[in-house]
């Protein structure tokens, strides 16, 4: 009872680390950049995401174009772009075949399969966290870098923007995940009867009685 009450929580605490990461894939606030002209009226906040470039005016009117191709971006951008689909998509089956193998769950009937089945996915959500937290890390080091390098003009520094943040918490929240299945997924004992024979030096007689 206690292994499929923690399995629940790990269903749950999955399902929110990949809203996290599916969230942070789609979203462009990986950075953000306020520039305000000679009227403040006319301030506008860029933001820059995996996939498009947004501009949000002051009235709350935003405009959004796609990257042209991806053979033009950056190599740090494909890459936090590769590895947060994988992130994505490895969470997601993580948490089917936990899903399956729970111990709240019919799908698998051998006892002996389902907790491998709760540490492959374990496995599974660890990996999909550290995908997501490597590129948003890498963003906000670069950030923080460029924040902090005088030779850069104020127009071109950016800040981190909700991905970043977002990233780290789903990535956290999936390691945990992924810990805590390890500690409650141990194979559990046989329990099938063993037979013990006794073995006595004596000849058996017509009033032993065999057990």
């Amino acid at each position: 009872m206690r292994s499929s009450a923690v399995q629940m929580v790990c269903v749950a605490l999955g399902a929110l680390g990949l809203i996290g990461v599916i969230r942070c894939c789609t979203s462009p606030q990986w950075t953000s950049a306020s520039f305000t002209g000679a009227n403040i009226v006319t301030e506008q906040v860029i933001y820059e995401g995996l996939w498009m470039e947004c501009v949000m005016q002051r009235t709350g009117q935003m405009q959004c174009k796609v990257y042209d191709s991806f053979l033009v971006l950056s190599s740090d951008l494909q890459a936090s772009r590769s590895m947060t689909i994988i992130s994505c998509v490895l969470c997601g089956l993580s948490l089917l075949i936990l899903f399956l193998g729970a111990d709240f769950t019919a799908y698998v009937q051998n006892e002996d399969t389902k907790p491998k089945l709760s540490l492959v996915a374990a496995v599974g959500l660890m990996l999909a966290g550290l995908l997501v937290i490597i590129p948003v890390s890498r963003v906000a080091h670069t950030l923080i870098r460029d924040f902090y390098n005088p030779t850069l003009m104020n127009p071109q520094k950016r800040e981190p923007g909700a991905c970043i943040y977002i990233g780290w918490a789903a990535g956290v929240i999936l390691i945990l995940t992924g810990v805590l299945l390890c500690c409650f997924s141990r194979p559990r004992p046989s329990s099938s009867n063993t037979t013990t024979t006794y073995y006595s030096n004596r000849a058996s007689g017509p009033n032993d009685v065999v057990i």
